[in-house]
């Protein structure tokens, strides 16, 4: 994972896809053929496509904005972005993060999901990361095991035991 995306990207996950929008753009112009074929009015047709396409636009939108998942920077100036919330690397557990990695750690119940919401989009895994006042959040993604290790390569301590939970090493 030492390859960058351009404008120091380490790892970029969008957080939704168009592939609805165009589905419901291609269905609708077979029904709007047909409609217009049965001798409605265009205006109304055209008007009913566009408030459609502008509400699945908007959603496709939305999901895109809120659960895109990037890991941005090297070193003490690397963060990682969930939607518009922003987790500096400085304030991320390493030690915790390789340990929940080799399968002996895990995430507190009742655990925050970073970037909002009640509980993870339909989808995703919660990676979970321990924060350095000991707070732990849910990352929600759908390649954990990429996002950890973007996550361990950028980060400060390069993934170096911190010695205990919730502490970064200086």
């Amino acid at each position: 994972m030492d390859d960058e995306l351009p404008g120091g990207v380490r790892f970029a996950e969008p957080g939704g896809s168009w592939r609805p929008f165009w589905l419901t753009a291609a269905v609708l112009a077979v029904l709007a053929a047909g409609v217009l074929v049965l001798g409605v009015p265009a205006l109304v047709v055209g008007a009913l496509v566009v408030l459609v396409l502008g509400l699945v636009a908007a959603g496709c939108l939305a999901a895109r904005r809120a659960w895109t998942v990037r890991v941005e920077g090297r070193g003490p100036d690397a963060v990682l972005r969930v939607g518009r919330e922003r987790l500096p690397l400085t304030e991320v557990d390493a030690g915790h993060l390789r340990a929940v990695r080799g399968g002996a750690a895990g995430v507190d119940a009742g655990a925050p999901v970073l970037g909002g919401g009640w509980s993870l989009p339909r989808g995703r895994a919660g990676l979970p990361l321990r924060r350095t006042d000991g707070t732990t959040v849910l990352v929600p993604t759908r390649a954990p095991a990429q996002l950890s290790e973007a996550l361990l390569t950028a980060h400060p301590a390069g993934g170096a035991d911190t010695g205990r939970p919730g502490r970064v090493a200086p």
